[in-house]
């Protein structure tokens, strides 16, 4: 049975969200080293393999049967709390329909919670807001299309997810410390990761 669930990032965004060992992609997908036959989680604190021997994969099942083992440091295979699954549950759920209006209630009929116990529980697991994951997941997006893309910024605003550039606008500055021009010009002159 296939439980893996497609969340649409590239090989590039995926890469990128392990150089920076980030904790929010945490089981939507795993960082396996055909040299040492070895995977990882994404926020892995571990050496960085070269990036021609890594493969990505989305479901743990299918990286252990293609003969990987979990890495000892961050113990890819443990779930760290009994609510692990929940969790993953809407962060999948927020990966799959960032480009949508999604709220809160959205988030909660999907896991069959009430709002406010989810946003309790997501908070207690995640130290963030089902809101502020949300808006991570976007701005990483609106990053790597800036970083990748000719698109103009009203374009990326609305490929990201977001109902207002202004919201848009306020969001990056906020998590990237930058606007997104600023930010498309730093990394054409190489000067940011």
């Amino acid at each position: 049975m296939d439980n893996a669930i497609n969340i649409n990032l590239s090989f590039e965004e995926k890469w990128e969200k392990i150089i920076t060992c980030d904790k929010t992609y945490d089981g939507l997908f795993y960082t396996a080293v055909k040299t040492t036959k070895i995977y990882c989680r994404p926020s892995c604190k571990s050496r960085k393999p070269k990036k021609m021997n890594v493969e990505f994969y989305e479901d743990i099942q299918k990286v252990e049967a293609a003969g990987y083992r979990a890495c000892k440091r961050c113990q890819p295979e443990i779930e760290h709390s009994p609510h692990t699954q929940l969790i993953k549950n809407v962060t999948t759920f927020i990966m799959k329909e960032y480009k949508q209006k999604v709220t809160l209630q959205d988030m909660a009929e999907h896991v069959g919670l009430s709002p406010f116990h989810l946003e309790r529980l997501f908070k207690q697991e995640t130290a963030e807001t089902p809101r502020t994951y949300l808006e991570k997941i976007r701005i990483d997006k609106a990053a790597h299309l800036l970083k990748h893309t000719d698109f103009t910024n009203l374009e990326i605003c609305y490929e990201a997810g977001f109902q207002s550039p202004s919201n848009f606008y306020k969001v990056f500055r906020r998590l990237k410390n930058c606007s997104p021009t600023e930010y498309r010009n730093l990394s054409l002159q190489g000067d940011m990761i």
